[in-house]
């Protein structure tokens, strides 16, 4: 395990913290939790191998959550003294008795044993901020050249995204965590012109929880293969662009986790957030269809359908040891065996449902932001002896296979979507036959889960994910995995997008 950045244990953590949880005591707060954090951000973008951005952020302060006479109190600050810590408990504490007049709902948190202290590092070999600026943008440029030399690409664009986020945690309870992860996002996209029509194709290489290893290490031995993949772009995008227009109806399709993760992350994880589900949170992109009382009741998916939350997964960059009210993560059901089985919770909505516990979803993007509950690592368990891609095309007859993602929509009850993708390969025989355009998939959750079929084996999982998961209101965003294998469905509704477009 790293050590914690020096940097910031050097901070008056416990000064602060005891200040701040005293002052709250002494107004009269029923509970207390003090977070300081630092969020430390480098964003590099290229594009034709040239240098476009270079963008350093880091994000310091501290904050106090309050509950005095059931009503919630939050405040933040950047004055790291004893002084200003109590300052910002005394707002906090304000504001719930500002507050109170108008809140028709007592907040109640449900019970979470006291951890007492703990430290908790994510698993990643090299913090990508012990690496020279110059030597990440070289690497880029490298990249982006070589899908310049190939003449079939015409212009190239790279980015590479890095944060390292530390978290010290305390509450009257007496639970104290402090706690650091690291999180890295490469992408490079291939853009070719021809014919007046003009497409794209980027490298699938997920999102992760693991340091710049995954940029230069061997492949298999936690690096991605950049090489293979980067060898691969030109000729795909050249097929794809002259690849003919898809004849909508309905196929077979097989889904690889690069795109089947977001299909997750819309109609799964955002669906089984309890406090969507109760209408708490409804101003971002709405509430959801996956109602408390379709719980132990509702057909999700198939009977091969099994989905978990965790939070607690390597390498997930939901994953962390306590959550942002103290709670230690955990990993839980989803769906089981197709019927849905289980919320993801936080301490006010665990205790307001009846619950016994929080499963450690409450989150903040920052210092200044309240926790809300946010998405676990929701992922799609594969079948232990299940087949690999190759034997799920096998039994295709007619079907597309679809590949890495790109847009989609789905309603504010996170039923009815529709998704494209990076590229669709025909399936005639059980073989791949050709690349086709403008497709996009549709149906509703539910039908949609319930026609897969078959998943596939351990050996085809893959934990896909976003950095950039977005709720609440004001918004925050939030860091999320979704892993799964590939898998087949039937019977699957398939739309030619430029028709659907009037075009």
């Amino acid at each position: 395990m790293h050590e914690i950045d020096p940097a910031f244990t050097a901070l008056p953590l416990r000064a602060l913290a005891d200040a701040a949880l005293t002052r709250a005591r002494e107004l009269g707060a029923a509970h207390a939790d003090f977070r300081l954090e630092r969020i430390r951000s480098q964003t590099l973008r290229l594009h034709d191998a040239n240098l476009q951005t270079a963008l350093d952020a880091d994000d310091l302060g501290l904050s106090v959550r309050v509950v005095k006479d059931g009503t919630w109190g939050f405040a933040a600050g950047v004055d790291l003294t004893a002084d200003g810590a109590a300052k910002v408990a005394e707002q906090a504490v304000r504001v719930a008795e500002v507050a109170r007049p108008v809140n028709r709902e007592p907040i109640e948190l449900a019970p979470e044993p006291v951890h007492g202290e703990r430290t908790w590092v994510s698993a990643y070999e090299v913090d990508p901020f012990t690496v020279a600026t110059a030597d990440k943008v070289a690497l880029l440029e490298e990249w982006s050249r070589r899908l310049l030399a190939d003449g079939r690409v015409d212009h190239a664009d790279a980015a590479l995204l890095q944060v390292r986020e530390n978290k010290f945690y305390a509450d009257l309870a007496g639970t104290v965590t402090t706690q650091q992860r690291v999180r890295l996002h490469s992408v490079l996209e291939a853009v070719a012109v021809a014919g007046g029509r003009f497409d794209t194709m980027r490298t699938l290489a997920p999102p992760v929880g693991r340091g710049y290893e995954w940029l230069t290490g061997r492949p298999g031995s936690g690096a991605w293969d950049w090489d293979g993949e980067l060898a691969r772009l030109p000729e795909l995008l050249a097929e794809k662009l002259a690849a003919p227009s898809v004849e909508p109806g309905r196929y077979d399709v097989v889904i690889d986790p690069s795109n089947l993760w977001l299909t997750i992350h819309e109609s799964i994880g955002h669906a089984t957030e309890l406090d969507r589900a109760l209408g708490y949170e409804a101003a971002y992109a709405g509430t959801s269809f996956a109602t408390p009382d379709k719980l132990g009741e509702l057909r999700y998916g198939s009977p091969v359908m099994n989905v978990t939350g965790d939070r607690t997964a390597e390498h997930g960059l939901a994953t962390i040891g306590y959550d942002d009210e103290g709670v230690r993560t955990q990993e839980f059901p989803i769906v089981t065996e197709g019927v849905f089985t289980g919320y993801q919770l936080d301490r006010r909505i665990a205790r307001l449902t009846g619950q016994e516990r929080s499963n450690g979803c409450a989150f903040a993007d920052s210092a200044s932001s309240m926790p809300l509950q946010r998405m676990a690592n929701v992922s799609l368990k594969p079948a232990p002896d299940g087949p690999s891609t190759e034997e799920l095309i096998a039994g295709v007859e007619r079907g597309l296979y679809i590949v890495g993602d790109k847009s989609w929509s789905i309603d504010m009850q996170r039923y009815n979507f529709q998704f494209t993708g990076q590229r669709f390969h025909l399936i005639e025989n059980g073989r791949l036959a050709g690349q086709v355009r403008d497709v996009a998939y549709q149906a509703t959750t539910t039908d949609f889960w319930n026609s897969m079929e078959a998943v596939g084996g351990p050996q085809t999982y893959v934990l896909g994910g976003a950095f950039n998961c977005g709720k609440g209101q004001p918004g925050q965003i939030a860091p999320v995995s979704h892993g799964c294998p590939s898998a087949l469905f039937r019977g699957v509704n398939i739309l030619n997008a430029v028709k659907e477009a009037g075009q």
